[in-house]
């Protein structure tokens, strides 16, 4: 039997075995394989995941205990929202001097549009920004934090990264996620990773989530964080409405990239 002719229990099954042996995973590809919609595909996921076997990420799934995607490979999904995304962080930036970067894609993604601004300090673990703004024209004064280097996100984590930020006051913080759970919380793969974004988040006036929409609502990796109130969540269009909605009912802030704020227009 073809791929393309497996019932739904044994795409199921097959899924989980290749994911499994093979690594992540993007929906389009599952769907390209089994020869069924994208649509289909997520159902299988969402079960597959209800049931603990495989972890969703946002456009696709991940095996349990490993096998995440490398930041070039994040890098190249879902561009355009991650501009998006960027330039609305960078909107909140008018009268900071310092800002915190955190690691992941779509905070990467704000590197450029600071690269002109004069008088900014940038704090971050992130080897992408580094890169960025290391231009000799460059007027942004970059301040590396390193500790162990964490290769998929190209971002370093650990004890003294964690005592470098302590030691840091910024103004706004924007942070990376893998997923944002129904309940409020913020996902990542290990430990050290949550432990540095709450330090992160403590040493900054405005912290601001960035996630792509196909994050919020899901769940992914082993280790969360209750995301404070006072912290905002700045996503693009393609988020859930019902997502977005059951935030905003915790009383967290969500921002959606383009969206007309409540009594004006929007600024895209």
């Amino acid at each position: 039997m073809t791929a393309s002719r497996l019932t739904a229990r044994a795409r199921r099954e097959d899924i989980l075995l290749r994911t499994t042996a093979g690594g992540p995973s993007t929906v389009e590809a599952l769907a390209a394989r089994y020869d069924v919609t994208p649509s289909t595909i997520r159902r299988d996921l969402a079960q597959l995941g209800e049931q603990g076997l495989l972890a969703r990420t946002y456009g696709g799934v991940i095996p349990l205990g490993g096998g995440e995607s490398s930041l070039p490979q994040r890098s190249s999904e879902a561009m355009e929202a991650k501009r998006a995304i960027a330039s609305e962080a960078y909107s909140r930036l008018a009268g900071a001097s310092t800002v915190i970067l955190d690691a992941g894609s779509t905070v990467s993604a704000v590197a450029p549009f600071v690269s002109g601004s004069d008088g900014l300090r940038v704090v971050t673990t992130n080897l992408a920004v580094i890169t960025e703004l290391s231009d000799d024209a460059c007027p942004v004064e970059v301040i590396g934090v390193a500790g162990r280097l964490r290769r998929p996100s190209q971002g370093f984590v650990g004890p003294l990264a964690e005592a470098v930020l302590e030691r840091v006051h910024a103004d706004v913080a924007f942070l990376g996620t893998d997923a944002i759970t129904p309940y409020g919380e913020l996902c990542e793969m290990d430990l050290e990773q949550t432990r540095l974004k709450e330090i992160m988040g403590r040493r900054a006036d405005r912290t601001y989530v960035l996630a792509h929409g196909a994050k919020l609502g899901t769940r992914v990796g082993v280790a969360t964080l209750p995301l404070p109130r006072t912290w905002g969540i700045i996503t693009d269009a393609s988020a859930p409405d019902a997502a977005v909605a059951g935030l905003r009912e915790r009383g967290l802030e969500v921002v959606v990239a383009g969206e007309a704020p409540e009594g004006g227009v929007s600024a895209a």
